[in-house]
């Protein structure tokens, strides 16, 4: 009787064990997606330009922050206009460990060099940030405005200035077609690999003038080697604190302020591989929007002078779409669509 009463006893208590794991199985939330590797983080373009400097800035901060318990490891691939870059990606089908930043040559590549290649190839992700182009001359040329520069080329005849930029047919191309176009000039225009060889070329007068990006001709700015005549947008750049000893981005006049009626942005963003799984997708936005609510990231805002728009899911997507159809309408003006 006594060996019954034990046997119905332990009985009672393994039911009651198995229906307590039981709730607090159910009770426990199911771990959401992290990676279990490092990432690749990969750039389609060269070191020192731009996309490489937010790449590697979004990396120190993943570190600095601990957002993430795996690394991230920087990978430049710039062949073929970044082609490289985007193909190895569109290849990593539904891999998750691998991420890409992008410019606007995700839309200019394909169409200028006919690679197989379509950003609806790989997983939208988020938009960092949009990025301002800044006309640029030496701080020893005796421009001290966009307009007195114009006039001087235009005084010089056609193909007599050299204008420098990043890679051919893609933004900082398409730019200078614009800016012909609306002033009346014509350059030699002289590609580089990335924007930090056009700023280094400018300082040594390689060429007479660039397009380049805010971030990557700071440094040559407030060294003073480097003088801002205009910015490629509708309304001035919003930050007003001191850069050099004299001027702050929102002393920089738009060009349409000087007579240029020429205005353009360019994307910085993040995409994954295609088939990637709605919640490694989302692990990386968190990620993404998690750096951009740190003081590091909105000091590189402000000092790089970007647009700090950011989005993901449809509304980027939308987004894309639209920049898209421009630059198919902007290559196909300028001559550059592959044939």
């Amino acid at each position: 009787m006594v060996k019954k009463l034990i046997s119905r006893s332990q009985a009672r208590l393994a039911s009651i064990s198995a229906a307590a794991v039981l709730a607090l199985a159910a009770a426990t939330p199911v771990l959401a997606w992290e990676p279990s590797k490092p990432v690749e983080f990969v750039v389609p373009a060269g070191t020192g330009g731009g996309a490489d400097q937010m790449a590697r800035l979004i990396q120190g901060i993943i570190v600095k922050h601990k957002l993430m318990k795996e690394s991230l490891v920087v990978v430049n691939k710039s062949g073929g206009a970044g082609a490289e870059g985007f193909l190895a990606v569109k290849d990593a089908k539904a891999d998750p460990h691998k991420i890409i930043i992008t410019l606007s040559n995700i839309f200019t590549t394909p169409m200028a060099t006919g690679v197989p290649f379509n950003w609806k190839d790989m997983t939208p992700v988020s938009m960092m940030a949009l990025d301002q182009f800044v006309l640029w001359v030496n701080a020893d040329a005796p421009y001290k405005t966009a307009a007195e520069y114009v006039a001087a080329v235009k005084a010089a005849g056609p193909s007599k200035f050299k204008m420098g930029g990043t890679g051919s047919k893609q933004e900082d191309q398409i730019l200078t077609v614009g800016f012909e176009k609306a002033t009346g000039t014509k350059f030699i225009y002289v590609p580089y690999k990335g924007g930090g060889e056009v700023a280094v070329q400018l300082v040594g007068n390689q060429v007479n003038s660039t397009v380049n990006n805010p971030i990557e001709a700071v440094a040559q700015w407030r060294a003073g080697k480097l003088r801002a005549l205009c910015v490629f947008d509708d309304t001035r750049m919003p930050y007003k604190e001191k850069v050099t000893d004299a001027q702050s981005w929102s002393d920089i006049p738009t060009c349409k302020e000087a007579g240029v009626p020429t205005d353009y942005v360019m994307l910085r963003g993040i995409f994954m591989p295609p088939g990637v799984a709605p919640d490694q997708v989302a692990f990386y936005v968190d990620l993404l929007k998690k750096v951009r609510e740190t003081p590091d990231w909105k000091e590189y805002i402000e000092k790089g002078a970007f647009n700090p728009t950011s989005m993901s899911g449809a509304e980027f997507r939308k987004w894309l779409e639209g920049a898209e159809t421009l630059h198919r309408q902007l290559m196909t003006e300028a001559g550059f669509l592959a044939k």
